[in-house]
């Protein structure tokens, strides 16, 4: 990995010669990808070793569940969406947002217009993609404001269980899968259906967006000052990366590529992916925004006979590390 001499001089005027560098593992939500562009730069252009940081970067996957990974003292901080975190907390880990670097939603259903679908409505009666392992919460608290059970009844949806691909919508499996604006829709594409035979619908522009990428703690170790001050320079240095991948997106793309051990990943789809991305991460600092914070609980209380959570959480939050920024 590229190393500037610059960053090596600035962290060793930070640190001086005996002193070590803070340790931080980060457990991303999935895989190495442009979705996590802004960790990766930080880590490449030395962003967290001006900070005296030493980053381990965990890349995530289907069978890895992040609040897991951190009540078991697998990370000291990870990526998650609101929803997994906010039902976590209620079921016993205490999961705190610290930064909130997301601050729109990318998550559609993606469907084939020859089903006929037009609005959300038309979902009655059809079988629908859905990802578990936290990712359903937004989807059934969407389903739960419109009404529309989650039963295979008649009246409601069938919901398949979707893996992370797009093979249910392209096999015709189901009607309509879920996406991402930065990933799957795109697969969609690629695999050679063209855009004028899909209709998207955004939970951003159906009142239903929940928030997604987010920093998450321990309740506990946020009473450790040093722990404070170690994420705020690790939250600062982050955006660094996240302004960073913004203004040099295809630079950021390739440092995500030089960091897949899997090569599973191609330049175009990467590149992409980052300019995607771009567009969910722009106009924040990385402060959460307490609206769009209250709107996601708000969402996930409004699930009927089956919400998300059943109370509005208490303590969920905190400002004490980007007021340290």
């Amino acid at each position: 990995m590229r190393k500037t001499l610059l960053a090596a001089a600035a962290m060793a005027l930070v640190l001086g010669p005996a002193q070590a560098a803070d340790e931080v593992t980060l457990q991303l939500k999935w895989v190495t990808q442009g979705q996590f562009a802004g960790y990766y730069v930080a880590q490449d252009k030395g962003f967290y070793e001006e900070e005296g940081l030493d980053v381990t970067i965990k890349p995530g996957g289907p069978d890895i569940a992040p609040p897991q990974v951190i009540a078991g003292g697998g990370a000291d901080v990870v990526v998650d969406w609101m929803p997994s975190a906010l039902a976590s907390r209620e079921r016993g880990v205490p999961l705190v947002n610290i930064a909130q670097p997301f601050k729109k939603s990318g998550m559609m259903l993606t469907c084939l217009k020859e089903t006929g679908i037009t609005k959300p409505e038309d979902f009655r009666g059809r079988t629908l993609g859905v990802w578990f392992f936290g990712n359903e919460y937004p989807f059934l608290s969407w389903m739960s404001q419109l009404g529309i059970p989650t039963d295979g009844s008649d009246n409601g949806v069938t919901v398949l269980k979707q893996g992370f691909n797009v093979d249910p919508l392209l096999q015709k499996q189901a009607d309509c899968i879920s996406t991402m604006t930065y990933n799957e829709y795109w697969q969609v594409i690629d695999a050679g259906i063209p855009e004028e035979e899909l209709i998207v619908f955004k939970y951003e522009e159906q009142g239903s967006a929940t928030l997604e990428d987010g920093l998450y703690v321990l309740e506990e170790n946020l009473e450790d000052p040093a722990f404070v001050d170690k994420m705020a320079r690790f939250v600062r240095a982050s955006m660094k990366g996240w302004n960073y991948a913004r203004e040099n997106p295809d630079e950021a793309a390739d440092i995500v590529l030089e960091n897949d051990a899997t090569g599973a990943q191609t330049e175009k789809h990467q590149r992409r992916m980052v300019r995607e991305i771009n567009k969910l991460t722009e106009g924040t600092d990385g402060t959460l925004d307490l609206e769009d914070y209250q709107r996601t609980v708000m969402t996930l209380l409004s699930g009927g006979s089956d919400p998300v959570i059943t109370k509005e959480p208490e303590g969920a939050t905190t400002t004490v590390v980007t007021d340290k920024m």
